[in-house]
């Protein structure tokens, strides 16, 4: 019986190996880092995001609200203040975000865009968790719609562009090369104007596409 138990406790380790491998391998296909290195990537990126747009709105208002001749001074001050805090309050929105992100997948053991719906939606309710119940679902709600949005439109804007690209190729597919042959011993030219396929339906391969099969002349030979 103590066997049975150890081999049934070892197999069930092997399985939960293999589907960690399979969730992390899955991550990888989507060209995102697994967690929990995850984490770290989104908190600093978001806080790049935020202090380098803080900078920047910062800049403009101690440039407009300092005096003439204090104007450098003014900007320096307002952005060595205020861009480092934006920074922060950017750095723990990805922290939470990212950290809700991990969880969801690790529980449902899927990558897909509901685990950052849900992440999103998750972190807006924490952040207002200080202005009660009510504050806390109207933000959740807000977060996950934004989320919802922002992968919506990541995956048409992915769709069109792999749609285009697909178009771009079918377009410029090169023409097969002249068809040559030795007959008897003779380099002679085939007449490809006069080639005929198993339907006995003739084309011309040097007029036709990469694939002779998408030329309009074949399919109206076909038709007819």
């Amino acid at each position: 019986a103590a066997h049975i138990v150890q081999d049934a406790g070892r197999r069930g380790r092997d399985e939960r190996r293999v589907r960690l491998r399979r969730w992390r391998a899955s991550a990888m296909d989507q060209g995102r880092d697994p967690c929990p290195y995850r984490i770290l990537d989104d908190v600093g990126g978001a806080f790049a995001m935020g202090a380098g747009g803080g900078s920047i709105y910062h800049a403009v208002r101690g440039w407009r609200n300092s005096p003439a001749g204090e104007r450098m001074r003014g900007v320096t001050t307002a952005v060595k203040a205020r861009a480092p805090v934006l920074g922060g309050n950017f750095a723990v929105w990805g922290l939470l975000f990212a950290s809700f992100d991990c969880s969801f997948a690790a529980v449902r053991r899927k990558e897909d865009p509901w685990n950052s719906i849900a992440a999103g939606a998750a972190t807006g309710g924490v952040l207002s968790a200080r202005l009660g119940l009510r504050a806390m679902t109207k933000n959740a709600l807000v977060g996950g719609a934004l989320l919802a949005l922002i992968e919506g439109g990541s995956i048409y804007i992915t769709q069109k562009l792999t749609q285009a690209s697909n178009e771009q190729m079918n377009k410029t597919r090169a023409a097969p090369p002249p068809v040559t042959s030795t007959l008897n011993g003779t380099g002679a030219w085939l007449d490809t104007a006069n080639m005929v396929d198993a339907s006995r339906a003739s084309f011309d391969v040097n007029a036709a596409a990469a694939d002779v099969y998408t030329d309009n002349a074949y399919k109206d030979n076909l038709r007819a």
